[in-house]
């Protein structure tokens, strides 16, 4: 059956109303779900946990806590995944209520992230975000270790030693990698001044994870980028010149997929990476609009966007999947936008006003 996996979502009762029109927790379980299968973990249950107010030591409540505790033990899962962020107070507190390894949603995001980078750039940038996560949680791989009351400096017990040591050797780690990135930083700021002499106007593709940018990247550029229906199946970008049917000719750029709540550990490391976006004359705003949350996944890209500085560049909104929708006319478009046969063949709409 390979490593078996419960999955918990934690949903807010106090949502602010426009966040649950736009995604019920329903959703966020079926995406929580699907990150983790994405991991290779079997999801043997999978639950909504309600949140009426945060508990500092264990997030969960009590008797929300005890109930799981009573499905593990029956059920024996290998890891329980908890789609919400966790302190490390919080994580250590839960793995020993439920006596299995606890993953919280950054966790996973990062496991993917690490198995799907394929450049030297990208697994960089993976093993940053890796350790500026791990940074803090490092007492958790020592709480084993004698520990001698009083004292501070060198006068703690040998697993305080051990924290320290490790703590020492991530923080140089850490510089390490932030210099080669800085250096990824400078050659492509070279690369980008090469494209301003040209010039070609360049078009970055950007949104939902899975929403087909890979795709529509290939069809238009005859392109054979790694295009699976998988989440994350792009984290290195690629550019590619396009020639346009009035002559025009452009560099288009596929960048990663983006998601809700997107950690801000990634955020930062992949910064290099998204700079491709803030140097963009047109950003592309691909949408699968045949999800059900495609309302949700639009406002989480517009989000993330403004996160990056880049909310006020010029924006085309493309619908994707319309092929993928019963007939009429595309979630997000009026009646008077149906797609032309050209445009059906693309699949791929732009929505206008």
């Amino acid at each position: 059956m390979g490593t078996t996996a419960f999955v918990i979502h934690v949903e807010p009762k106090n949502r602010s109303r426009k966040d649950e029109a736009l995604r019920d927790a329903t959703a966020r379980l079926e995406e929580a779900v699907g990150l983790t299968a994405a991991i290779h973990l079997n999801v043997v249950q999978a639950l909504v946990a309600p949140l009426a107010r945060p508990t500092p030591g264990t997030l969960l409540g009590t008797g929300k806590v005890e109930e799981i505790a009573v499905l593990a033990r029956d059920q024996e899962p290998d890891v329980i995944i908890v789609n919400a962020h966790l302190s490390p107070v919080q994580q250590r507190n839960l793995e020993k209520a439920w006596n299995s390894k606890v993953l919280d949603r950054t966790a996973v995001i990062l496991e993917i992230f690490g198995e799907r980078a394929a450049t030297r750039e990208g697994r960089l940038q993976v093993e940053l975000a890796h350790l500026n996560y791990q940074r803090s949680r490092l007492v958790r791989s020592w709480t084993h270790l004698e520990r001698q009351r009083g004292g501070f400096g060198f006068l703690g017990g040998p697993g305080e030693s051990q924290i320290e040591s490790d703590r020492r050797l991530i923080a140089e780690r850490i510089v390490r990698i932030k210099a080669e990135l800085e250096k990824v930083k400078k050659t492509r700021s070279l690369g980008r001044q090469a494209r301003r002499r040209v010039p070609f106007p360049v078009v970055a593709l950007v949104g939902y994870t899975n929403a087909g940018k890979s795709t529509l990247f290939n069809r238009l550029t005859e392109s054979e980028v790694l295009a699976k229906d998988l989440l994350f199946a792009t984290l290195d970008p690629t550019m590619r010149g396009v020639k346009l049917p009035q002559g025009t000719r452009i560099i288009l750029s596929d960048t990663v997929g983006f998601i809700a709540d997107l950690p801000t550990e990634l955020v930062a490391a992949f910064r290099a990476t998204l700079e491709e976006v803030l140097a963009a004359d047109v950003i592309v705003h691909v949408r699968d609009t045949a999800h059900e949350e495609t309302a949700a996944q639009k406002a989480d890209v517009l989000a993330v966007l403004d996160e990056l500085g880049a909310a006020d560049r010029p924006m085309l909104e493309v619908l994707n999947k319309i092929d993928l929708l019963e007939a009429g006319p595309a979630r997000g478009c009026s009646a008077g936008t149906a797609p032309n046969p050209m445009e059906r063949r693309a699949r791929a709409l732009p929505c206008r006003p």
